[in-house]
């Protein structure tokens, strides 16, 4: 079906905001996205859609355990502080300027073109590896599931084929990419049964988990000094921690991205964000309490850091805990888990390129919406295949690039959302003495909140540099992780100078411009 190129003209305005055209150019720009779409609820469904709980837990409970103990409870609400102070930052902004460019758009506005383009890269980089990583587990939890469904280990077994392995998870990202690309009213659909599903499983996991604990060799009595960080035996064991935990939360800014398709998108999405966050943590803290009640956090038998089970603890505790009927309902949550994260994570990326596009900082083709959906049905088209490729080289390439490639995630995630913190900051900068409030949710807390994650940003870096980081492998005896990650956001930046002399409009700030005052909202 034909598209249709959405980028306002002169005259165009977006809630009282001129366009470029007229005096002074410096507005936000409307996208033709079908707004209205959804409301505070569907909103936050999507954000914690996009976290993905349940496959989080299983891939993560137990190199946490491995790094920081017991104390791993504590590094979950560790890894809160940073996220709940940059999702202020992200209210805020946002209820100034509700565009779905979020990072991009507000970093431009506070930084200039350039920083605000690097962040931009950020985002939409990280989603692409996110989305492959996604697709990865959602085929092979697929098959895992199939063989418990059928008791048929031969079936498990051709998640261990190759050629298979990739066709399936070409499939899921297609359908994915369809759902997406239909618009946001099909995505909250998906959304409520998928999240619900996973949400009611770690429920039942939790209460079942409480009644056996004390019943296995490894288990170990509750104590309230699991929320102590302090504890933690060294720095360096409490940053590796944190780093886990950062990356479990990562992906509430969806719903912020989700913007201008949302019912008051001033407030709501905002909101919605701190829900979100508040349900994540609450899940995380009492599954990983649950958890090592029942089974504890060594090293041996079914403790959670055991080498054997670490990166996938439901799998190994599923029958165990839940036993052989109930147990099954733990590979089906982590499946629509990362089924339903692999639909969702398309939304920020394909809305950042939207925008980039609108203002210029892409190629105008990316600028255009589906006439009917109202979605930006190149952008995510153009996602879904990217993923695709991406996966399919990278797994055909070596098993190890595609691991290195997803711990060098945890880079990208600090680096935009910093800057992001930081813009807040930097943009309300002369409103922070008009009151407290001003001061605490427009500066201190931004600012804090992107020092810490800055922090974690250039530790990760300095970690990266040794080759035992990661899958093990080096490039002339600098960490694979360490080049991917850096190797990425340098690719970004010649992007950024080729974009430079292609859209010379932009890069001199004559788009969106620096410095530039609040976006009137309107009752």
């Amino acid at each position: 079906m034909t598209q249709v190129d959405v980028r306002p003209q002169a005259g165009d305005t977006v809630r009282g905001v001129p366009a470029p055209g007229d005096a002074p150019a410096q507005g936000v720009r409307g996208k033709g996205l079908g707004g209205n779409s959804v409301g505070l609820l569907g909103s936050a469904v999507i954000g914690i859609s996009t976290v993905a709980p349940v496959y989080c837990l299983t891939s993560t409970l137990g190199s946490t355990a491995g790094e920081v103990g017991l104390q791993m409870p504590a590094v979950f609400l560790a890894g809160f502080l940073p996220m709940l102070l940059v999702a202020f930052a992200y209210r805020e902004l946002n209820k100034v300027m509700p565009d779905c460019g979020t990072s991009f758009t507000w970093t431009v506005k506070a930084f200039g073109p350039k920083v605000g383009w690097m962040c931009g890269w950020g985002l939409v980089i990280a989603t692409i590896i996110v989305l492959s990583n996604l697709a990865g587990v959602a085929t092979s939890y697929f098959w895992l599931l199939a063989g418990e469904i059928t008791s048929d280990p031969s079936i498990a077994a051709l998640d261990d084929n190759k050629a298979v392995h990739i066709v399936t998870c070409l499939a899921l990202i297609a359908a994915a990419t369809a759902i997406s690309y239909r618009g946001m009213t099909a995505t909250k659909g998906v959304q409520y049964t998928l999240v619900g599903l996973q949400l009611l499983v770690l429920a039942v996991f939790v209460g079942m988990a409480l009644s056996k604990a004390g019943s296995f060799e490894t288990s170990v009595d509750f104590s309230w000094s699991w929320m102590n960080p302090f504890a933690v035996q060294s720095f360096g064991a409490f940053t590796a921690g944190l780093s886990l935990s950062i990356f479990m939360y990562w992906g509430w800014d969806t719903c912020l991205t989700a913007n201008e398709e949302t019912v008051g998108a001033e407030k709501t999405p905002g909101r919605a964000a701190l829900i979100a966050m508040v349900v994540l943590v609450g899940s995380y803290l009492a599954t990983g309490v649950a958890a090592q009640m029942v089974v504890g956090s060594g090293d041996q038998g079914l403790g959670l850091a055991n080498p054997e089970t670490s990166d996938n603890v439901f799998a190994a505790l599923a029958g165990p805990v839940m036993g052989p009927a109930l147990g099954i309902l733990l590979f089906v949550a982590v499946l629509a888990s990362a089924a339903a994260s692999l639909q969702t994570t398309f939304i920020p990326v394909a809305r950042t390129v939207l925008a980039m596009s609108a203002y210029e900082a892409l190629p105008a083709s990316y600028a255009k919406v589906h006439p009917r959906f109202k979605t930006p049905g190149k952008a995510t088209i153009v996602a879904g295949v990217a993923t695709g490729v991406f996966y399919t080289v990278m797994s055909l390439v070596s098993e190890h690039v595609l691991v290195d490639t997803i711990y060098a995630l945890g880079l990208m995630i600090c680096f935009y959302y910093a800057l992001t913190a930081f813009a807040c900051a930097w943009y309300f900068r002369r409103e922070l003495t008009s009151s407290f409030r001003d001061l605490v949710f427009k500066g201190l807390f931004p600012l804090l909140g992107g020092l810490l994650l800055a922090a974690v940003f250039g530790k990760t870096l300095y970690d990266m540099w040794d080759p035992a980081y990661g899958s093990g492998s080096a490039v002339l005896g600098v960490g694979s992780v360490f080049v991917i990650g850096v190797g990425l956001l340098l690719l970004g930046l010649v992007i950024m100078l080729v974009m430079r002399a292609k859209s010379p409009a932009f890069f001199r700030g004559e788009v969106l411009t620096k410095e530039t005052p609040s976006l009137v909202v309107e009752d």
